[in-house]
């Protein structure tokens, strides 16, 4: 990947603001999909293989390249090279109680990192897993800052059972003054904070003159106003204006959904959409309108309970008799719609993501660092596998 991250940048902006009309729109919104030249493709094509495109991401670019054909340039411009970092090996007692593939993440993204000369500050720990691997591999000191305070007691109580160079500090690190954390002679990093979470990380490193920054960036909407503020001057020239809708769209790759939750998040849109028909019914409005969030168990139970709580949520008073069975039927027809319509917004995901990454780039560079962007583990692992490594000058 060229090294020259302005030009990348610039590049990657102009071809995301031209095809702006595929990828910044709710899928919700549309009764049908909303580009004549893709129609006769998106109407023929099976729930099968728009469920294999959606899981390969450079086919689904190519084929929609026949009509959209930014696309063709899409997959050079979000391309990054792979480290392949030695993981290191862990004693059984290290690695216990970290799960599944978390394991390999953090031994990929620890060999990726190579310290073991300057003090490292670990933003949002959690309980520390990734400080205590540092503190094995044999980092002098590791200050690890976590918000929720039961967290840092078991990563302290942990880090003493397993004599490892450990100092955990309870913070909020949104609301509290979290300067004195920064140190110059210090390798600040950061996996996987969320938003405004190292947004924050990264101001508060560059202006400390930490010697080195490592991140890799997640839930770039989190804890962020509605609309997305750019972090770097050359971002603040784009002519996109993110939204949350938008940065969700760039965290929507997963690597694999476990088949039950998939089953459930289907038919959580299929009653979403079969509610939303009936209350355009009652109230003659013709907009789509969201509902909140709720626990997923309502969606085992019966359509019409979803349908009275929804209807509470939204002060709308449903008449007594109402024909669920066809509402259904009729939002049947339009999720096949609303799935069409996410998987060319899907073509752009990680286009999104990598906008996003070179403006925290640009902005460190910008801050007197030499950056690199590299993948730190395969997908497979964690679709989030960008790591921003950064050298004070």
């Amino acid at each position: 990947m060229t090294s020259n991250f302005v030009s990348h940048f610039q590049a990657l902006d102009q071809l995301l603001y031209e095809t702006r009309q595929y990828w910044q729109l709710l899928a919700f919104d549309h009764l049908s999909t909303p580009w004549p030249e893709l129609d006769d493709y998106l109407s023929q094509l099976s729930d099968l293989n728009l469920s294999a495109l959606d899981m390969d991401q450079s086919a689904l670019q190519r084929t929609l390249a026949n009509y959209i054909p930014q696309l063709s340039e899409i997959a050079k411009l979000v391309e990054v090279d792979e480290l392949k970092p030695q993981r290191p090996v862990l004693p059984f007692w290290l690695s216990n109680g970290i799960k599944g593939r978390k394991v390999n993440q953090l031994q990929d993204f620890v060999g990726a990192l190579d310290e073991h000369h300057l003090p490292v500050l670990e933003w949002c720990a959690g309980k520390g897993h990734l400080g205590r691997l540092m503190a094995f591999t044999g980092v002098p000191h590791v200050d690890s800052v976590e918000l929720q305070a039961h967290l840092c007691a078991q990563g302290a109580k942990n880090a003493q059972q397993q004599d490892l160079a450990m100092t955990f500090h309870c913070a909020d690190v949104l609301q509290d003054p979290v300067a004195h954390y920064f140190k110059p002679k210090q390798h600040a990093v950061a996996l996987h904070a969320c938003g405004k979470l190292h947004q924050n990380f990264m101001s508060e490193a560059s202006k400390a003159g930490c010697e080195k920054i490592s991140l890799s960036p997640c839930c770039y909407h989190l804890f962020t106003p509605t609309q997305y503020e750019p972090m770097s001057d050359v971002a603040k020239q784009s002519l996109i204006t993110l939204t949350h809708n938008d940065m969700k769209l760039a965290l929507q790759e997963t690597v694999t959904a476990p088949s039950r939750v998939a089953k459930v998040r289907k038919k959580e849109v299929l009653w979403r959409l079969a509610f939303d028909a009936l209350r355009r019914d009652v109230t003659g409005s013709d907009e789509y309108v969201s509902v909140p969030s709720v626990n997923k168990a309502i969606f085992s139970g019966e359509f019409d309970e979803f349908c009275q709580w929804a209807a509470q949520q939204k002060g709308i008073n449903l008449p007594k008799q109402i024909d669920y069975a066809t509402y259904l039927d009729s939002a049947g027809q339009r999720q096949q719609i609303t799935e069409r319509i996410e998987l060319v917004r899907h073509a752009f995901r990680r286009a999104i993501e990598m906008w996003l990454v070179l403006d925290r780039v640009l902005y460190l560079q910008t801050a007197g660092y030499d950056v690199t962007l590299k993948q730190f583990c395969e997908k497979s692992l964690t679709p989030r596998n960008l790591l921003i490594q950064a050298v004070k000058h």
